[in-house]
């Protein structure tokens, strides 16, 4: 059994302990008996204590299933940024790699609101393996004259051992009047 086989097992069994240790946490802090006593009890403390313990092992579980699901070698993400307005009202994003969906999204007006006011969109995490790929973003929305508007970017990268982040870029162009879409790679 390999180590990270072993870690997933661990991880999994205190996952599943966990409610258990939250409802016994629930019932001494709801018990009427230890209401009535004064808040430093050795018993209010050792149950203070316990909830402290049980909220820094849930964060530490969150960044170990974190690290073993998308390690440093694998792991992929695609940002989406909006700059835009005039020329390109978003209504969908699409994003392929390798010729498989992995990621949609159907913008609501918040959300535009908070892209257009320089917000950043995390579109995708994932494990990517090592190797040459195709990246394809597919932009859909409302152009100029209230005309449906349409437009990919394709991106071909080289994937190593380190972590690969991609941003997708909505631009408008004042030159000819159309929204540009552009896959960028981060350093």
């Amino acid at each position: 059994m390999t180590e990270k086989t072993m870690i997933t097992k661990d991880i999994t069994g205190t996952l599943r302990a966990l409610p258990a240790i939250l409802a016994l946490l629930a019932t001494f802090s709801l018990s009427p008996a230890l209401a009535e006593e004064p808040a430093e009890t050795p018993v209010a403390m050792s149950v203070e204590d316990l909830k402290k313990q049980v909220i820094k092992l849930n964060r530490d579980l969150f960044i170990l299933e974190e690290d073993l699901l998308f390690p440093a070698s694998t792991q992929f993400s695609v940002f989406l940024s909006l700059n835009t307005g005039e020329f390109l009202k978003l209504d969908s994003v699409k994003l392929k790699v390798n010729d498989e969906v992995v990621a949609s999204h159907l913008y609501t007006g918040r959300q535009l609101k908070a892209l257009q006011q320089g917000g950043m969109q995390r579109l995708h995490m994932g494990n990517l393996k090592s190797g040459d790929h195709e990246i394809t973003a597919f932009v859909d929305g409302i152009g100029p004259d209230n005309r449906v508007y349409r437009k990919a970017a394709t991106l071909n990268i080289t994937k190593g051992t380190d972590t690969k982040a991609l941003e997708i870029r909505i631009q408008d162009q004042s030159s000819n009047y159309q929204p540009d879409v552009s896959i960028v790679e981060w350093e």
